[in-house]
C-alpha cells in the first residue's frame, strides 16, 4: 500500500511535542516558489515603536517579496508621504526601506510621526504595521539649590533623584564624587524610582557627595544631579556643640535616638493599586524605615508566588514576576519587621493584556474553483477588536467580490477564481495596542512540484527520529505519498508517520531503515517525485564517565572521558569547566580521552564536562572537582572577661578550603617562664569560635589557635595579646616524692620540682619533712631552694620513714601534701637460706627448696633468692673451684622453691642458695650435692663401610659422643634395596657395646644394603645413623659379557690393574662389537618387513651406561642415573643417604632414615624390630662423583636386554 497525506489529524505522544512544533514551524514556512505569481509580502519592517539616535541618520525599513516585483509608498501621519519632495529622503530601487539624511542637515524632530509603508503588484497590496518614529531624548537636571541635611543617628532618610524625562527612561544610580558606587544593604537602598531610602542613619553615612546619576543608554550620555551633603550627629554631640544655637525644626525630621516598630517610606498608606501588562515583568515594591532596621517578607493572599517565575531584588524589598499573565493578579502582601512589631501593607495588582494571536491568518493558496477561509482570532483584556482590510482598504469601503464572506473573525471563500486573489490585512486592537497580520489569497493553476533537493543525504543516529523532508508545491494542493527501495515497496503506516508538509517520519529508526526513499506528489494537473537516501549511524556513547574527584591543593588530577562512536563520523572531544572554556593555562593537559590539571589551585574546582560531538549526535558527562587543603589560620584573635583565673578567647575562623573543620585546637606561651615554647591548653569544636579558657596565677600568657579539617591542622594564627595573671600560692606540691637511702645510714628524699608555670609566683621552695615511722619522735623539716633532693644522715639502717614535701612560695604555701613511705639505707643480707633440699625430677630437670631468711636478717627490700649450681667431679667439690663453671638462676619475690632445667643425665652436681636485696647478695648456703640418672645416648659419632666383598661388609664407627649412662649393647639393622628401589626384609642384630667394628657375612653378591645403627643404654635407645654399601661383582659369572671392572666401583680397583692389555679382554670387546653388529642388522631386516622393533631404543641400550642415562621401562641394565641425566626424570640420591669417598659417615651428614622411605613422616618398629610399612620405591641421590657410582649394573638384566 502507499502512505497518503491524510487530512484527519491524530493524537501523538507528549514526547514527541517539541518535534511537531518544529513540523509546525516548517508548515507555516511553505511558501509559493518566487517564479509563480504571487501578491506581495512584507519582509522585513522597523519595530512598531521606533527610537532612533537624533545624531545619525534616519532609516525606516520596509521589505516585500511578490510576482511581480511590488511597489513601495509609505504615508506619514495618515497622509500620502511623497518622498520625491523631500531631498533629504531616499528609497532604493526594489525596496521600501526610507533613509532620511540628518546629518547633512535638518533635525530628527521634524521627521517624528506614524509611519506606513504599502507594497503592492497586480495581485494586491500588504501593508506593514504603524511605526512611531521618536528621536532619543536625554535632557539635564534642571538646575536646584541643595540644602545640606543634618540628623540625628538612628532617624529615618530619603533623598531625592527626580531624574528629567528622557526617552527612553534612564537607568538611575548613586556613586561618589570618584564615580565609586555607593554601598547598599538592607538599611540603605535604591528605590524603583531611583530615590536612595535609608531605614537609619548611622555617623558613617555623613558624606557630602551623595550624587544620583541618570544614564541614557540609547545616546550613551550619563547626567547627574548636584551632590547633596548629609551628616548624622548624635544627641551628645548636639548638646556639647551647637544645641544652643539650634531650634529643634531646625533639624530634618527631628526625633529623639530611640528604637521604634517599623513604617513605610513607600508606598504610602495600607493599600495601593498595581498595573500590568500581560508578558511584562511585575515589580513590586515596599520599602520601611525603623530601629533596628525592618526585614521585609512577600505573600500572596489566597494563593502561591510562582515559583520558577518569582525573584526578590533590592535585599527582599523589590518582588519581580516575570510573564506576568492574567493569573497573577490578585492581592500581595508585604510585611516590615523588627523587634519592635510589624506593618503590613496590601498592593491589588489587575493584569490587563494587549492583543496578542490566538490564531493568525495565513497565506492561501486556492486552485479556481476551490473553497477555503482565512481565520483570525486574537485574545487580550480588554478583548480586542477584530477588523478586516483588503488590499490595505477597509473591507467594508473596498471593491466588492462575490466569492468572499466576511464571518466575524473569519473570511469565507467558495469557488474563487483568478481575480479572487488580495491581500487580506487583519487587525485585532484594544486601548493597550494592536496587531496586524498580513494574508493573502492566491488564486493558481500548477502542477506538482518538488522543492527538496534532488537525491538528498540523510544521516540520523540509530533509534532516534529521522525526517525526510518533501517540500512541494502545487495548486490544487498535491497528495503526497513515500516510497521505499528502487521496486517501489510499499511503506506501512504503522512504522511511518506523514506529515501535511511532506516530512516522512521514522519515528525510531533503525540499522534497517538505510534505503533510498522516493516522495511522489500529484494533483490533477500533473505529478512529481524525488529520491532522497538515508543513512543510520551507530550512536556515540560515553563508556567510562569522569568520576568525582577531591584532591588536595597543589596535587594533580585526572580526569577520563571513553567515547564510543560510529567510525565513519568525526568525533570531537571538549572539555568544559563549568559550561565554559577550560582557562588558557597551561596546567591543564588534554590527551585523548583524559583531562589532566595539574597544580591543582582553589580556582580549579567546579563541574569538569566532557562533550563528545559527531555532526549528527552529542553526549556530555560531568564531573565535580572539589579542591580541599587545610584550613587557613584563624585571626582577629580577641581576649575579653578578663578574670584572675580565666579569660574568654574569640577568633574568626579562615576558609575551610572545602573540607569542614572539625576543630579548634588552642595553645599558649608563657612568656615569662618559658618564652617561644607553646603548650596546648585546649581543643574545641569546629563550631565554636569562641573558648573559654582556665588559667593559673603568675603567668605571662598569649594564646594562639590552629583549625583541623580532614586534611590536617592550618598555620598557627598570629598570637593574641598578652596577658598577665596575679601571684598566688602554689595549687601543687612536688610529685614522684620517693625516700631511699643510698647508704646504710642515710635517707635520700627526692621529688621532681614544680616547673615555672606551677610555681605560681615568685620565690619558690620546698619544705621537706620525715619521721621515723612506729618511732617515737616529733616531725623533723626543713625548708630548701627550688632543688629536688635533700639527704637526711645518721638514721638507721633500713628503716621506714614518713616523708612529704611542700611547696611554697612568697606568696604562701601549697595544700598540705600527701604522706610517702620511705626506707633509709640498705645493707647486704647477714643470713644465708637454711635446710636447702634437692628433689631430682627426671635426667635433665631438678627441683630445688629451701627455707625463707627472716626480713630482720635480709637488712633491705628483698629481691628473690639466687641459685648457684655448677657440673662437678666425685670426690673433688674442694679442689678447683676456681676452674668450675658455674651457672646462676634467679627467683623473684619471696620464693622458697625453683626448678633447674637442662642438667646433663648421668652427671654429678652441686649447688647452693643465697638470697638478694637492693644492696646485694648474703651469704651462700652449704653446697648440697645430687646426681642426675642415667638417659638415653646420642648417636654414634660415625658410620663407615670398609672391605667390601662378594658377600660381606665389616662396619666401623666410633661410640656416642655423649652417652648419657653406660652404654649396654649396639643394635644394627640392615636390609638390602633391589633394582626398583625397593626394600627387602629388614634383619635386627644386637653387637656388644665395647665393640666398634663388626663384619656382615652370607650377603647377596653385587647387592646394596641400607643400614640403620644405634646405642643404648639403660634408659632406652639413642638416636641412629644410616649408611648404605654394596657387596662386590662375582667376576666369574660376568666373563665374556662385561669387561670386569664395570660398575664395581672403588671396592674394586685393586682387581682391575692392567685389565685391558690383557689378550682375553681384547677378544671379549670384539665379540661384543660383532654381536651389536649382528643386532642391528636384524633390527634393519625386521622394520623393512613393517615390524615396530625398536632400533633407536636398543641402539641406546648399547651406549656407555655411565654417560648414557637408561630408562626402566625399556628393559635396559642400570638402576641409577648417572650425574648428567636429566634433573626432573633422573633425580640422584638424596644428600642423607650420599657415600663419602671414605666410605665413612659423620653425624651431621647422616639425615637419612627408614622414614625417606616410607608413606609418612613417621616411621615405626614392631616390638621384634622389624619396619612397619611398605617401602616406596623413592629415589635417592647417588654421590657427588661420577667415578664413585655405588652400583653396578645388573649382569642379570643386561643379558635381557639383548633377547
Amino acid at each position: 500500500m502507499q502512505l497518503k497525506i491524510m487530512p484527519k489529524k491524530k493524537r501523538l505522544p507528549a514526547g514527541r511535542v517539541a518535534l511537531i512544533l518544529f513540523l509546525c514551524q516548517m508548515i507555516s514556512a511553505l511558501e509559493v516558489p518566487l517564479d509563480l505569481v504571487q501578491p506581495p509580502t512584507i519582509t522585513q519592517q522597523s519595530p512598531k515603536d521606533y527610537i532612533i539616535d537624533p545624531r545619525e541618520n534616519i532609516v525606516i525599513q520596509c521589505e516585500a517579496k511578490g510576482k511581480p516585483p511590488p511597489s513601495f509608498s509609505w504615508t506619514r501621519n495618515g497622509t500620502h508621504f511623497d518622498i520625491d519632495k523631500d531631498p533629504l529622503v531616499t528609497m532604493q530601487p526594489g525596496s521600501g526601506t526610507l533613509t532620511i539624511n540628518i546629518m547633512s542637515e535638518g533635525k530628527a524632530e521634524t521627521y517624528e510621526g506614524v509611519y506606513q509603508c504599502t507594497a503592492r503588484n497586480e495581485r494586491g497590496a500588504a501593508i506593514s504595521n504603524n511605526i512611531v518614529v521618536r528621536p532619543s531624548r536625554s535632557p539635564l537636571w534642571t538646575k536646584e539649590k541643595l540644602e545640606p541635611i543634618t540628623l540625628r543617628n538612628g532617624q529615618s532618610l530619603v533623598l531625592p533623584c527626580r531624574p528629567p524625562l528622557g526617552l527612553p527612561p534612564p537607568i538611575i544610580f548613586w556613586m561618589d564624587n570618584s564615580f565609586q558606587r555607593l554601598p547598599q544593604s538592607e538599611r540603605v537602598s535604591q528605590g524603583l524610582n531611583g530615590d536612595l531610602y535609608f531605614s537609619n542613619v548611622l555617623p558613617e553615612d555623613t558624606r557630602e557627595d551623595y550624587i544620583c546619576y541618570a544614564r541614557f543608554n540609547h545616546t550613551q550620555t550619563i547626567q547627574q544631579k548636584q551632590p547633596i551633603s548629609v551628616k548624622v550627629i548624635s544627641v551628645d554631640e548636639l548638646n556639647d556643640t551647637i544645641a544652643a544655637n539650634l531650634s529643634d525644626t531646625e533639624f530634618y525630621s527631628a526625633k529623639p535616638n530611640r528604637e521604634r516598630p517599623p513604617t513605610f517610606l513607600t508606598p504610602e498608606g495600607n493599600t495601593s493599586n498595581k498595573e500590568e501588562l500581560r508578558g511584562n515583568v511585575l515589580s513590586l515594591e515596599c520599602i520601611a524605615e525603623g530601629l533596628p532596621t525592618p526585614v521585609i517578607y512577600w505573600i500572596k493572599e489566597d494563593g502561591t508566588l510562582p515559583t520558577n517565575r518569582t525573584f526578590y531584588r533590592n535585599f527582599k524589598k523589590t518582588l519581580q514576576i516575570i510573564q506576568v499573565s492574567e493569573a497573577d493578579s490578585g492581592n500581595y502582601q508585604c510585611i516590615a519587621k523588627n523587634a519592635l512589631g510589624a506593618i503590613h501593607h496590601t498592593i491589588s495588582v489587575t493584569v490587563k493584556a494587549a492583543p496578542y494571536w490566538i490564531l493568525a491568518p495565513q497565506n492561501l493558496v486556492l486552485s479556481p474553483g476551490e473553497d477555503g477561509s482565512l481565520i483570525c482570532r486574537a485574545n487580550g483584556n480588554p478583548k480586542p477588536r477584530i477588523s478586516w482590510l483588503s488590499n490595505g482598504v477597509p473591507i467594508e469601503i473596498a471593491p466588492d467580490d462575490p466569492s468572499r464572506k466576511i464571518d466575524g473573525d473569519t473570511i469565507i471563500f467558495s469557488n474563487v477564481q483568478e481575480r479572487s486573489s488580495a491581500v487580506y490585512q487583519c487587525n485585532a486592537s484594544n486601548e493597550y495596542g494592536y496587531l496586524l497580520a498580513n494574508a493573502f489569497v492566491n488564486v493558481l493553476a500548477e502542477p506538482p512540484r518538488i522543492l527538496t533537493s534532488a537525491n538528498t543525504l540523510y544521516q540520523v543516529i540509530a533509534n532516534r527520529p529521522a525526517l525526510l523532508d518533501c517540500a512541494f508545491f502545487g495548486s490544487p494542493l498535491p497528495t503526497i505519498e513515500w516510497f521505499k527501495g528502487a521496486k517501489g515497496s510499499a511503506l506501512r503506516d504503522d512504522i511511518y508517520v506523514l506529515h501535511e508538509n511532506g516530512t516522512l517520519e521514522i519515528p525510531v529508526a533503525q540499522k534497517d531503515s538505510t534505503g533510498t526513499y522516493t516522495c511522489v506528489a500529484r494533483n490533477k494537473l500533473g505529478m512529481a517525485k524525488n529520491e532522497v537516501h538515508l543513512e543510520i549511524k551507530d550512536p556515540t556513547r560515553i563508556i567510562k564517565q569522569p568520576e568525582y574527584a577531591v584532591v588536595q591543593r597543589g596535587s594533580t588530577v585526572s580526569f577520563e572521558c571513553k567515547v564510543k562512536h560510529d567510525h565513519t563520523l568525526t568525533l570531537t572531544i571538549t572539555w568544559l569547566k563549568d559550561n565554559g572554556e577550560l582557562p588558557s593555562d597551561g596546567r591543564f593537559t588534554v590527551d585523548k580521552d583524559h583531562l589532566e590539571v595539574a597544580d591543582v589551585r582553589d580556582s580549579d574546582g567546579g563541574a569538569y564536562t566532557c562533550v563528545a560531538n559527531t555532526t549528527l549526535d552529542m553526549v556530555s558527562a560531568s564531573a565535580v572537582l572539589s579542591v580541599v587543603d587545610v584550613p587557613n589560620p584563624p585571626f582577629d584573635l580577641e581576649l575579653t572577661d578578663q578574670l584572675d583565673k580565666s579569660v574568654q578567647l574569640s577568633w574568626t575562623p579562615g576558609d575551610d578550603n572545602n573540607s569542614p573543620i572539625t576543630k579548634f585546637i588552642i595553645e599558649y606561651e608563657d612568656a615569662m617562664h618559658e618564652a617561644g615554647l607553646w603548650h596546648h591548653q585546649t581543643e574545641v569544636p569546629g563550631t565554636q569560635t569562641t573558648a573559654q579558657l582556665k588559667l593559673s596565677p603568675y603567668v605571662n600568657y598569649s594564646f594562639r589557635v590552629m583549625a583541623v579539617n580532614s586534611l590536617g591542622r592550618s598555620l598557627p594564627s598570629e598570637p593574641s595579646e598578652q596577658y598577665l595573671t596575679k601571684a598566688a600560692e602554689p595549687d601543687t606540691n612536688p610529685t614522684a616524692v620517693e625516700g631511699l637511702g643510698s647508704e646504710p645510714d642515710n635517707l635520700v628524699i627526692t621529688w621532681k620540682p614544680l616547673n615555672g608555670f606551677e610555681s605560681n609566683g615568685p620565690g619558690l621552695q620546698y619544705k621537706v619533712s620525715w619521721l621515723q615511722k612506729d618511732g617515737d619522735d616529733e616531725w623533723a623539716s626543713v625548708v630548701v631552694a627550688n632543688v629536688s633532693k635533700y639527704i637526711v644522715s645518721g638514721t638507721p639502717t633500713f628503716v621506714p620513714y614518713l616523708i612529704k614535701v611542700q611547696a611554697l612560695n612568697d606568696v604562701g604555701f601549697a595544700p598540705e601534701p600527701a604522706v610517702v613511705m620511705g626506707h633509709s639505707g640498705e645493707d647486704l643480707p647477714m643470713v644465708a637460706p637454711g635446710n636447702v633440699r634437692v628433689n631430682v625430677v627426671n635426667s635433665t630437670l631438678a627441683e630445688v627448696h629451701w627455707d625463707p631468711v627472716p626480713l630482720k636478717s635480709i637488712r633491705g627490700h628483698l629481691q628473690g633468692y639466687r641459685i648457684y649450681y655448677w657440673k662437678a667431679q666425685e670426690g673433688s667439690l674442694k679442689r678447683n673451684r676456681r676452674h668450675i663453671e658455674k651457672k646462676i638462676l634467679t627467683f623473684q619475690g619471696s620464693k622458697t622453691h625453683g626448678m633447674l632445667p637442662g642438667l646433663e643425665p648421668f652427671s654429678h652436681y652441686a649447688l647452693n642458695v643465697r638470697v638478694v636485696n637492693g644492696k646485694g647478695e648474703g651469704p651462700a648456703s652449704p653446697d648440697r650435692v645430687f646426681n642426675t640418672p642415667e638417659g638415653v645416648p646420642s648417636a654414634p659419632s660415625s658410620l663407615k663401610i670398609v672391605n667390601p666383598t662378594l658377600d660381606s661388609l665389616t662396619l666401623e664407627w666410633d661410640p656416642p659422643s655423649r652417652p648419657n649412662g653406660i652404654l649396654t649393647e649396639y643394635t644394627l639393622k640392615y636390609q638390602p634395596i633391589n633394582s626398583t628401589h625397593e626394600l627387602g626384609p629388614l634383619v635386627d642384630l644386637k653387637i656388644p657395646a665395647n665393640k666398634t667394628r663388626w663384619t656382615l657375612k652370607n650377603l647377596n653378591f653385587s647387592t646394596r644394603y641400607k643400614f640403620y645403627f644405634y646405642a643404648q643404654t639403660a634408659a632406652g635407645s639413642g638416636s641412629q645413623i644410616t649408611e648404605e654399601a654394596v657387596t662386590t661383582v662375582d667376576e666369574g659369572k660376568l666373563a665374556g659379557i662385561l669387561p670386569p671392572d664395570v660398575g664395581a666401583g672403588k671396592a674394586m680397583a685393586s682387581r682391575q690393574v692392567d685389565i685391558a692389555t690383557q689378550g682375553w679382554f681384547i677378544g671379549l670387546m670384539c665379540a661384543v662389537a660383532l654381536l651389536i653388529l649382528i643386532l642391528l642388522i636384524v633390527c634393519f631386516i625386521r622394520r623393512n618387513k613393517g615390524g615396530k622393533y625398536p632400533v633407536k631404543e636398543k641402539e641406546d641400550a648399547h651406549a656407555d651406561p655411565e654417560i648414557q642415562p637408561m630408562k626402566e621401562d625399556d628393559g635396559t641394565f642400570g638402576e641409577y642415573r648417572s650425574l648428567e641425566s636429566d634433573a626432573e626424570d633422573h633425580k640422584p640420591l638424596k644428600k642423607g643417604s650420599r657415600t663419602p669417598s671414605d666410605r665413612t659417615v659423620k653425624k651431621e651428614d647422616s639425615d637419612d632414615s627408614l622414614v625417606d622411605y616410607g608413606e609418612g613422616v613417621n616411621g615405626q618398629f614392631n616390638e621384634d624390630g622389624s619396619f612397619i610399612g611398605q617401602y616406596s620405591g623413592k629415589k635417592e641421590k647417588e654421590p657427588a662423583e661420577g667415578n664413585e657410582s655405588s652400583e653396578a649394573p645388573s649382569p642379570v638384566n643386561a643379558m635381557n636386554s639383548f633377547v
